[in-house]
């Protein structure tokens, strides 16, 4: 399994939520569409941080989530609200652990 994790910083506050309802309801259905998808997190952080974890089974599809996230980014037109480039981390998940509860 490989992970890509995106630091966004310096996320404008006033459209934290705008930013938030539209990852759910247009970036989370079109990474969940593309093969060797295993997951999809944002987490809301304080001072204007957001952090994105896609989750997939190999390198090629996590490195293409991020060529599908950032041109979608462009398409709702929220460079504005995301003005930094993310700082992104991605490779092999080499320890895991889940109870299999995960809810959103």
């Amino acid at each position: 399994m490989y992970a890509t994790v995106r630091r966004y910083e310096g996320i404008d506050k006033n459209r934290a939520d705008e930013v938030t309802k539209k990852v759910g309801e247009g970036l989370m259905p079109r990474l969940s569409k593309l093969p060797g998808f295993n997951g999809y997190f944002l987490i809301g952080a304080e001072e204007g941080v957001m952090t994105s974890i896609g989750l997939f089974d190999t390198s090629q599809q996590a490195h293409e989530s991020t060529r599908i996230a950032a041109t979608w980014l462009r398409e709702e037109n929220l460079e504005a609200a995301l003005p930094n480039v993310p700082k992104i981390t991605a490779g092999e998940v080499v320890a895991h652990e889940t109870n299999g509860a995960f809810k959103s």
